[in-house]
């Protein structure tokens, strides 16, 4: 069975370093071939909204911008809006990027503990 990798990031421009790694790591993962599932909660959330990936400009030296590695893990994995971080932040289905898709802690779970797969939190 192939290793897959679930990555939940925590962290928005609260954290923007810590924000760019999760999202590098998924994206490398991704073009890897490696199954990998990016979760984005709390202050991540927000980059599930068009443009925001770009707005919220991380401005990171030496970092790949957070659009780009965006784009490469909706390219080749999933991308999921924790469904409470989306309500607290009144973000609905509608609002999100296409392919990203708003689901809970019991989706996270099931792809966390499937077989071969790793769980990375940032």
């Amino acid at each position: 069975m192939a290793r897959s990798l679930v990555i939940k990031v925590t962290a928005g421009t609260d954290a923007p370093e810590r924000c760019n790694q999760a999202f590098t790591v998924a994206a490398a993962a991704a073009a890897s071939g490696v199954p990998v599932s990016l979760w984005l909660t709390g202050e991540a959330s927000w980059f599930a909204l068009p443009g925001k990936a770009d707005d919220l400009g991380l401005g990171l030296a030496h970092a790949t911008p957070l659009s780009d590695l965006l784009a490469a893990v909706l390219a080749g994995g999933t991308v999921t809006l924790c469904t409470q971080c989306a309500a607290r932040r009144d973000i609905t289905a509608e609002d999100v990027i296409k392919g990203i898709r708003i689901a809970g802690a019991p989706t996270f779970i099931e792809e966390s503990l499937t077989e071969g797969a790793q769980a990375l939190v940032y």
